[in-house]
């Protein structure tokens, strides 16, 4: 409910894969839709929605591309580094409501990739965002979670080695 009014988005449970579908004709609601009810989906699919401009707002999964398992070096490179700022919101919105946070690389069939490097990239976007804040959407929802889960937020709540 906390951007049901302010911004017109509502969190859908949803099916297999995640999306987020702009307001439309047949609703007038954005929805940002969690794969299979698991929590760390939704954490993970609010995280890009906060980190959307408005008009990523109006597209069709924000206009990013994506490319399943099975990625290239260079396709999985992009990726990494389209995920740092989202999966660092998760990583901080995981924290706030006390649930494990799992870093994601999305791509099981393809090429190895740096996790060490990844990770760190990773936790020194989280304390980026912890010592000169968040985006505004990113942050009203961090302090809901902190209100309803009563977790604080600290520095040392992030074990880089725990990734």
């Amino acid at each position: 409910s906390l951007f049901h009014d302010t911004y017109k988005t509502v969190l859908v449970k949803g099916g297999e894969e995640p999306l987020f579908l702009p307001a439309s004709i047949n609703s007038p609601y954005s929805q940002v839709i969690f794969a299979r009810g698991y929590f760390s989906s939704a954490l993970h699919e609010i995280s890009h929605w906060c980190i959307a401009g408005e008009q990523r707002r109006t597209q069709v999964d924000y206009g990013y591309w994506y490319v399943p398992d099975g990625r290239s070096e260079q396709q999985q490179m992009a990726f990494e580094q389209a995920e740092i700022k989202p999966q660092a919101l998760e990583w901080i919105f995981s924290v706030a409501a006390g649930h494990p946070f799992h870093i994601s690389i999305d791509n099981l069939g393809g090429v190895t990739f740096d996790h060490p490097n990844f990770a760190l990239n990773l936790y020194q976007q989280v304390m980026k965002y912890l010592r000169e804040g968040m985006p505004v959407r990113a942050q009203l929802f961090l302090h809901a979670l902190v209100d309803y889960y009563q977790n604080e937020i600290m520095e040392d709540s992030f074990d880089i080695q725990a990734l």
